[in-house]
């Protein structure tokens, strides 16, 4: 069996790129950026005024002056007028700095009448106050965006403000999500007492479209190889990614291997030494698909799916590594036989602000009921058995 190092990485290796596509800016929220995206001008592209005033000369405030007569208003989006010596201009916020002008006193210091704004009387007027300074954000050309961005709504901002009305993003891998099994029926059909709900289809559905994985379906197939091998042959020829669950273990009715194999899916491994999802299996179709087969277990299921799904669909679109999170245990854990276990957890914190990861035992890999309200998991090294409170273990997040 392969370590969950070596799985993450064998997957890696063997997942083409998705392509890349352009897409308008208003599509673009969660997508993966594939371009740099540079500064259009000076941010901002002239002296900005901060605040509805007036504007004035701070040479003329030094000198003692406190009444301005008022030359002119000037709105954001106006042309910059120039200011004549011992005066003033009413000023409105976003507007450009008046020629000459080199301080604003907000409105709020201010009394107008009879033509002219006075300043009260003890304010402290500075100079460049309330001025935001032409290129202070950040000057023409200056790399704003890097590829590998999942695009969030101040990247939005940012793409616009680069003039770009459009914006090259990582194609949307198609997704197909298959799960097997006789004895499983759909939310809102008759059942038997020998039968159990199908959850891990629309659980893993979910997952992947809270991660930006917008192009799923999913189906169901019962353990029967030839309508097994016809459906998911339709489904590799439909999808970019084929994503199973359940009939990959040892069971007389554990069809999936088999049938990948008769439909050209080259296996990369079959079993990593972890618990949950020891019998995952992962391989590459004949046209590049990347198929992963996860364990039925719905723990196992999710387990699987977030740790090896996701990351290699993040990979290959392109999005750039984060850094790892880590928590320490806020509990002793014991733990056997020796593989890598993940654990979920809740996450709390102490009165130090140290974030803690409260285990939470499922009672089996098919109790997902216990998965409610869980953070997300932590990885426990399969080289020891026993963890002491406070042991720093590396987190993942559902």
């Amino acid at each position: 069996m392969l370590t969950t190092v070596e799985a993450t990485h064998a997957i890696k290796q063997a997942m083409a790129s998705f392509d890349s596509e352009v897409v308008p800016l208003d599509r673009a929220i969660g997508r993966v950026l594939r371009q740099s995206v540079h500064a259009e001008r000076d941010q901002p592209p002239f002296d900005r005024v901060m605040m509805d005033g007036i504007a004035l000369r701070f040479s003329d405030f030094e000198e003692g002056q406190r009444r301005f007569p008022i030359q002119s208003r000037q709105h954001a989006g106006d042309l910059a007028h120039t200011l004549e010596a011992g005066k003033c201009i009413e000023i409105m916020t976003g507007a450009c700095l008046p020629e000459g002008a080199d301080c604003i006193v907000p409105v709020e210091r201010i009394a107008v009448g009879e033509g002219a704004a006075e300043i009260e009387t003890g304010y402290s007027a500075k100079l460049r106050q309330h001025v935001h300074g032409r290129g202070s954000d950040h000057t023409e050309g200056t790399q704003l965006l890097r590829p590998g961005t999942r695009i969030a709504p101040a990247d939005v901002a940012i793409i616009a403000s680069a003039g770009k009305p459009d914006v090259e993003v990582s194609r949307v891998p198609a997704i197909r999500v298959v799960s097997t099994g006789n004895e499983l029926i759909a939310p809102g059909k008759p059942i038997e007492a020998h039968q159990i709900r199908e959850s891990n289809g629309p659980a893993v559905v979910a997952m992947l479209k809270e991660h930006g994985y917008t192009d799923c379906e999913r189906d169901h197939l019962v353990d029967d190889l030839e309508i097994l091998e016809e459906r998911i042959a339709t489904h590799l020829e439909e999808a970019d990614v084929l994503v199973l669950s359940g009939g990959v273990s040892m069971g007389k009715a554990d069809f999936v291997p088999q049938v990948l194999q008769e439909l050209g899916v080259e296996v990369v491994f079959h079993k990593i030494s972890q618990r949950p999802g020891r019998p995952m299996w992962f391989g590459i179709g004949a046209k590049q698909q990347a198929v992963f087969a996860l364990p039925g277990n719905p723990v196992s299921t999710l387990v699987c799916c977030r740790h090896y799904v996701i990351p290699a669909l993040a990979h290959a679109s392109g999005v750039s590594p984060g850094n790892p999170e880590f928590a320490a245990l806020a509990q002793d854990v014991a733990f056997r036989p020796k593989l890598t276990c993940f654990l979920p957890t809740r996450l709390v914190s102490n009165a130090a602000g140290t974030l803690l990861a409260l285990p939470v035992h499922t009672n089996t890999s098919g109790d997902f009921a216990s998965l409610t309200g869980t953070d997300g998991y932590v990885e426990l090294a399969l080289e020891d058995t026993f963890f002491e409170t406070g042991t720093t273990v590396p987190l993942h997040r559902w």
